[in-house]
């Protein structure tokens, strides 16, 4: 594991209730075109902040790759799976970079707070676009560097949301748009063609 890394052994900070004031999952979703039947991999699927409401959001017909490093937090992740139910939810232990996903795949990959994690970050691209369907999505949400809290990475970590479009455009993603999401992040967007 390197320094940028949240560590599994605080994983319990990323199901705080103050976090859905911060980075409310139903505003982050309400910025997707999410459709039931979607397919996504959320790519940094912690404990799974992200990956359950997305499980709700593509309906039975769907699916959610839950995808992480970190076997500890998919231990988590499964706990809260069997808690509430949830069949839709399949746990990938793998890095962004390599998933073990099939080619095109996926409606939709989301990343959430892992972006400024990535050693390298077209790596993690060109693998999005690997398990990504024609047309399909990317979403990438990260903190803002202009804005400081308690928690969150120091803000030496963070990259303004700007690395990230040009990252897209670069790999020739389209419709690359950028808004700010929650009080403290930035999320952005781009279609695969």
């Amino acid at each position: 594991m390197h320094d940028k890394r949240f560590p599994a052994s605080e994983a319990h900070r990323l199901d705080d209730p103050a976090r859905m004031l911060s980075l409310p999952p139903v505003e982050v979703l309400g910025a997707l075109s999410l459709h039931i039947g979607d397919t996504i991999a959320d790519l940094g699927a912690g404990t799974g902040y992200f990956s359950l409401p997305l499980a709700k959001a593509v309906g039975t017909e769907g699916k959610v790759y839950a995808v992480d490093a970190q076997a500890e937090m998919l231990a988590h992740l499964r706990q809260r799976l069997q808690q509430e139910s949830v069949s839709n939810v399949e746990l990938i232990h793998a890095e962004a970079e390599s998933t073990a996903l099939p080619d095109a795949c996926c409606d939709l990959v989301f990343m959430a707070n892992v972006w400024h994690e990535f050693a390298d970050r077209s790596v993690v691209i060109d693998e999005s676009c690997r398990i990504l369907k024609h047309r399909g999505c990317i979403a990438i949400i990260d903190w803002r560097p202009d804005v400081e809290r308690v928690s969150g990475p120091p803000l030496d970590h963070r990259l303004d949301a700007s690395n990230a479009v040009k990252q897209l455009l670069a790999a020739g993603f389209h419709q690359v748009a950028k808004v700010n999401v929650g009080h403290y992040s930035w999320l952005v967007q781009g279609e695969k063609l």
